[in-house]
């Protein structure tokens, strides 16, 4: 298998999980190698419900979250999740973009994104 050198489409991956080792061991190391590699040519990452009050919890993953963003991963989190959790100032101090997600994710999944759920 050849590796492919051209990223093509956009990648929406929203993350729910309340679990940390999804967080590291599958969002965080697919979305920012599916950058760092060209796999996608934008990948977008939205923290959602659970994770949302992980993220602000875990100083592990506070950390690791900006080596996602460094790698050019965009970073979003629904702020009706964030603000029922009391997190989204939490959450914007990490560089995140804290926005309400109903109609952007409506439009994402209408139009050309490939979209993953963890």
């Amino acid at each position: 298998m050849t590796e492919k050198t051209e990223a093509t489409g956009k990648l929406c991956v929203i993350w729910s999980s309340g679990d940390p080792d999804v967080a590291e061991k599958l969002v965080f190391m697919y979305t920012r190698n599916a950058k760092l590699r060209g796999w996608w040519e934008q990948v977008r990452l939205v923290v959602w419900g659970p994770s949302a009050k992980l993220l602000s919890d875990d100083p592990n993953l506070r950390e690791q979250i900006g080596a996602v963003s460094q790698a050019g991963v965009e970073l979003q989190a629904c702020k009706a999740c964030s603000d029922m959790y009391g997190v989204s100032d939490d959450l914007a101090a990490l560089g995140i973009e804290v926005k309400y997600m109903g109609q952007p994710l409506t439009e994402m999944l209408k139009s050309d994104w490939v979209m993953l759920t963890f």
